[in-house]
C-alpha cells in the first residue's frame, strides 16, 4: 500500500492541550523539517512537517539525482508553507486574519489563493445548502475547537452569539476585481475544511512544474496522485477504520490522477456526560454533528474539492450526504456507526466502480 489516508489524529481535547490541532492550519506554525530522502530502484520518498501535521511525497519511475530531489522537496515545502503563512488562524498577520478583522461592507482585495479557496467554498456551500460554511469560525471557537482550546460544552448564549455571526450568504465575492465583502463585521472565516486540500494541490503543481509525472503526495491525510506507482499500478490509498486501536485499514482505493480526502468524527473531539462532541460543526444546529456518520472519504479531481465535499457530507449526515454524493456522481465511502459502535460501509456507485465493489 502506498499510503494510509488518515494518519492517527484521534485525540481527546482534554489530553492534548496545545498539541490537539487537526486539519489545515490546525496548529501554530511548525519549525521546518526536511527528512533524508529514501530512494530505491523505482521510488524516491521524502517527508516533512507543515500545517501542524506531516507530509509524505513518493516519486515513482526511476532514480533522481540528489540535487533534483532536494529542489523538488524545497518546492513542495515552500508551496505548503506559503498556504500556511497566508491562510492560518494562528498567525496574526496572515491574509486570513486580516480578512477576519476587515470592516463590513467594504470590498477587500484578495490574493489569488484566498480568492480561489473562498470561491470553491462558496460553490460547495451552495450545492450543500450551507452544510459547508467557512463563516463557521465563531461557532468553532465557541465549542473550543479554535485557537483557544477547551473541552467543555459552552453556555447557550455563547453558541447563540456564534450562530448569529455565521452564514455563508453574508460573504460576497467579486471575480472581476478579485475582492470580498462581508455583510457584517462579525463574519469570520475558518478554512480548516478546505485550505489543506488547496495546499496539496499547490504542492502537486510544484511537482508538475518540476517535470514529475508519477507521484503521490499526502498531507495530514489528504492525498493527490498522478500516474502510476513504483509497481506500475494505480497508487494504493488506504482509508482508516474509525475508532480502531491499533490503527488499521478498512478499505483501499486505487488512484491515478485523482485526489482523496476524509472527514471523520473520531479525529478531534471531547467527551462530556457520555456524549462525543466532534470538531465537525453543523451550521444549521450551531452544534457538533449528532448522527451516526463516523467518516466520509471523497474522490475528486482536486484535493481542495475533495476536502470541502467530505466536510459537507459528514455535516449533512448519512442520508442527505449520501444523496448529494450520488447526485454529483462522486466516488465516496460513508462509514456509519450504529448505537452499539458497529460500523457499516455505504459506497456510492462511483466508489464501488472505482474499487471493484458493490454499492449499497
Amino acid at each position: 500500500m502506498d499510503t494510509l489516508l488518515s494518519p492517527r489524529r484521534r485525540r481527546l481535547l482534554g489530553s492534548v492541550g496545545a498539541l490537539g490541532g487537526l486539519g489545515a492550519l490546525g496548529l501554530p506554525a511548525c519549525s521546518e523539517h526536511r527528512a533524508r530522502p529514501t530512494t530505491g530502484p523505482a521510488l524516491v520518498q521524502f517527508s516533512g512537517q507543515t500545517m501542524g501535521t506531516t507530509y509524505i511525497v513518493k516519486l515513482a519511475g526511476g532514480a533522481l539525482s540528489a540535487p533534483r530531489i532536494a529542489a523538488l522537496q524545497a518546492d513542495v515545502h515552500d508551496a505548503l508553507e506559503g498556504i500556511n503563512r497566508e491562510l492560518s488562524l494562528y498567525r496574526a498577520e496572515s491574509e486570513l486574519m486580516r480578512f477576519n478583522r476587515h470592516a463590513a461592507r467594504m470590498a477587500l482585495p484578495l490574493s489569488k489563493d484566498l480568492f480561489e479557496v473562498l470561491s470553491v467554498a462558496q460553490r460547495v456551500s451552495e450545492v450543500s445548502q450551507g452544510a459547508f460554511d467557512v463563516s463557521i469560525a465563531p461557532l468553532v471557537q465557541a465549542w473550543g475547537f479554535g485557537p483557544e482550546r477547551r473541552s467543555t460544552v459552552p453556555p447557550a448564549e455563547q453558541v447563540q452569539a456564534g450562530r448569529a455571526a455565521t452564514g455563508w450568504r453574508g460573504l460576497r465575492l467579486d471575480a472581476s476585481h478579485r475582492t470580498a465583502t462581508k455583510a457584517h463585521a462579525g463574519l469570520q472565516a475558518d478554512l480548516g475544511g478546505i485550505a489543506k486540500g488547496h495546499g496539496v494541490d499547490l504542492a502537486a503543481l510544484a511537482l508538475d512544474a518540476g517535470g514529475v509525472e508519477r507521484y503521490m503526495i499526502e498531507v495530514g491525510g489528504e492525498v493527490r496522485t498522478r500516474g502510476l506507482n513504483a509497481q506500475g499500478r494505480a497508487w494504493q490509498i488506504g482509508i482508516e477504520e474509525p475508532d480502531a486501536v491499533p490503527q488499521r485499514v478498512r478499505s483501499v482505493v486505487p488512484l491515478s490522477g485523482q485526489s482523496l480526502a476524509t472527514s471523520g468524527d473520531y479525529r478531534l473531539y471531547f467527551e462530556h456526560a457520555g456524549r462525543r462532541y466532534s470538531h465537525e460543526i453543523d451550521p444549521r444546529t450551531a452544534a457538533p454533528i449528532a448522527h451516526g456518520l463516523a467518516s466520509v472519504s471523497v474522490v475528486a479531481d482536486t484535493c481542495m474539492r475533495a476536502d470541502a465535499l467530505a466536510t459537507a457530507f459528514i455535516v449533512m449526515g448519512p442520508e442527505r450526504g449520501l444523496a448529494l454524493a450520488r447526485q454529483l456522481a462522486l466516488p465516496a465511502l460513508f462509514i456509519v456507526r450504529d448505537p452499539r459502535g458497529a460500523l457499516r460501509d455505504i459506497a456510492t456507485p462511483a466508489f464501488a466502480a472505482l474499487v471493484g465493489g458493490t454499492a449499497a
